[in-house]
């Protein structure tokens, strides 16, 4: 690979980087290639983008953006790396997961996770990540729990109200 090649994976990278706030780093290396691309197409079909890197230049894109905002993810820079960068924060470790049970297998690993300013680092932390809830998760339960209250007085008038209505046809 050219200096000027070297150069352009950079640069891809850290447009990624910059584009999403959450990114998975996952171990790949046991995957055989029609795994990879089984993969991969599970990645397309939920729009998490799957880039393959070499960890040098993973490194060198964070650390020309922000050396110290990413830090504890340089130690999950070896082995076969494969990126996964999504919108929704838990949709990549729902793909990791979904993809070890059909394959009955243990990868792809997950090495670290960088959702909104927070890093996860190593597997044991993929099932924690599965239920991280989505701000569209968090905004329904806000309302709901908003609505609840409003709910309860209205059924109350309504009970109160009715209660009145007995007594008035009684008399």
């Amino acid at each position: 690979m050219t200096k000027d090649q070297k150069n352009e994976v950079i640069e891809v990278l850290k447009e990624k980087f910059s584009q999403y706030n959450n990114f998975y780093i996952t171990d790949t290396e046991a995957l055989s290639v029609e795994q990879v691309s089984t993969l991969r197409r599970s990645c397309f079909d939920k729009q998490v983008e799957m880039k393959v890197a070499k960890n040098t230049l993973i490194k060198k894109a964070l650390e020309s953006l922000d050396a110290e905002k990413y830090a504890g993810i340089y130690d999950a820079l070896h082995n076969v790396t494969a990126l996964m960068f999504s919108e929704n924060p838990k949709e990549p470790a729902l793909i990791i997961s979904s993809f070890r049970k059909k394959s009955n297998g243990e990868k792809p690993l997950l090495k670290a996770a960088f959702i909104n300013g927070d890093i996860y680092t190593g597997d044991n932390n993929l099932k924690a990540l599965t239920q991280i809830k989505t701000k569209n998760e968090l905004i329904g339960e806000v309302i709901g729990l908003l609505q609840s209250p409003a709910k309860r007085v209205l059924a109350g008038l309504l009970q109160h109200h009715e209660k009145q209505a007995e007594a008035a046809a009684a008399e």
